[in-house]
C-alpha cells in the first residue's frame, strides 16, 4: 500500500469524495483542450473503494494496471476484470467501477469526445451491489 505522501510524489490527488465510497487518487497524464478532445488519468482505489454509478457522454476505456477490478453495468452481475484486461465504456451505459475488497486497484481511464461531455454522477453503489459478485 503506498502512503500519502507517496502518492502525492507520484502526482495523485485525492479524488472527490462525494463520487466515492472509499478512498481514491487521481493522476492526471492529459487535459482535453481546444486541440485534445480526450481526457487520461490514472486512478488507484483503495481496497473495496469504488466510484458511484454514472455515465459517459462518449466511450471510456478502462486499462487495468494493477489488482483486481469490479466492473458492473446496470442489470448486469458484476464483473472482476484483472490487470491486463481492458473495459470499453458505451456512451450512455450506466456502470460503476471499483478495487477489490483486499487490494488496491489502479487503472488508466481515457476518455474521448470530451465535447460529448466527461461524467454524469448518478447515485453510490451500495454495499449489496458491491458484494453481489459471482465467486
Amino acid at each position: 500500500m503506498y502512503t500519502e505522501q507517496e502518492l502525492i510524489t507520484q502526482g495523485y490527488k485525492a479524488a472527490p469524495a462525494e463520487y466515492f465510497t472509499g478512498k481514491a487518487w487521481l493522476k492526471p497524464l492529459v487535459t482535453p483542450d481546444n486541440v485534445t478532445n480526450c481526457i487520461i488519468s490514472d486512478v488507484l482505489f483503495e481496497p473495496g473503494t469504488r466510484n458511484n454509478w454514472h455515465t459517459h457522454g462518449s466511450n471510456q476505456i478502462l486499462i487495468i494496471k494493477t489488482g483486481t477490478c469490479y466492473y458492473q453495468e446496470e442489470g448486469q452481475a458484476v464483473q472482476k476484470v484483472e490487470a491486463g484486461g481492458v473495459i470499453n465504456v458505451l456512451p450512455g451505459v450506466k456502470h460503476w467501477h471499483g478495487a477489490s475488497p483486499d487490494n488496491i486497484m489502479i487503472h488508466t481511464a481515457i476518455g474521448i469526445n470530451t465535447e460529448k461531455g466527461i461524467v454524469n454522477w448518478l447515485e453510490k453503489v451500495s454495499d449489496d451491489q458491491y458484494q453481489s459478485y459471482s465467486s
